[in-house]
């Protein structure tokens, strides 16, 4: 089995004055190849239900993938009862002194509970910590999240209350890479939710999180089945 991520600079430049000029004038070409069967890294901090789309799209054929392991840094998440019902490997990695990142140890644990699982592709289905440095360096482009919100608007927390605050008629849910940024990697895929007039805060989520149920495990299939390129900021789809 093999999975190959390849970063080709088609320009360079050198000079660059800052690193958002020097992110205009590059131009970069990820391109995914894959042989066999695909294996997945579950990362989650919660009931896990994103995580249960996708197992269910796997079971049902519709992804051409396995789960390899399922981590989470909450003990009692319930996206590990989700996995033991499943018989998946799953482990609870204490994240260490951090609130909001993992620190070196646990990072160490991270990395090394995804190498040895051999995965392909790491999904982050609700994991409330932000990846830093060895993490991304380890498994750079390989990383997608789902954010509820369109980005680039509304990112970070509580996105679907942000965008009932600021007004807006039209939110929605983002597939994306991880990068070293805030929820501001490549976008892959996007799905749109009406703001009904009565919307609350929680019934806008609860609509997003349904629809993030369908988007998900969709782009997750078309990485699986390398029908996704990206060329700078732009993801390319095509048919394998």
């Amino acid at each position: 089995m093999w999975f190959k991520v390849r970063l080709l600079a088609v320009r360079r430049f050198q000079t660059a004055r800052s690193y958002n000029e020097f992110e205009h004038r590059r131009s970069l070409c990820y391109s995914i190849g894959v042989n066999k069967l695909f294996r997945l890294g579950v990362l989650g901090s919660g009931k896990g239900s994103n995580f249960a789309a996708i197992a269910d799209a796997i079971d049902a054929g519709k992804i051409p993938a396995q789960v390899g392991v399922v981590l989470s840094d909450v003990e009692g998440a319930g996206i590990l009862a989700h996995a033991r019902g499943r018989e998946m490997a799953s482990q609870f990695i204490p994240p260490g002194k951090f609130r909001t990142k993992l620190d070196e140890d646990a990072e160490r644990g991270y990395v090394a509970a995804l190498q040895a699982a051999r995965v392909d592709l790491i999904v982050l289905a609700g994991f409330m910590r932000v990846l830093k440095g060895d993490f991304l360096r380890a498994f750079e482009g390989r990383i997608v999240n789902i954010h509820p919100s369109l980005l680039p608007s509304f990112p970070g927390l509580e996105s679907w209350k942000q965008a009932l605050d600021h007004g807006v008629k039209v939110t929605g849910c983002t597939v994306h890479f991880v990068d070293a940024g805030v929820d501001a990697g490549p976008i892959i895929g996007q799905q749109t939710v009406p703001v009904l007039d009565n919307d609350t805060p929680e019934s806008l989520h609860q609509r997003i999180h349904a629809v993030e149920h369908d988007l998900y495990p969709k782009c997750v299939a078309a990485l699986a089945r390398g029908e996704i390129s990206v060329l700078g900021r732009r993801v390319l789809w095509r048919k394998s």
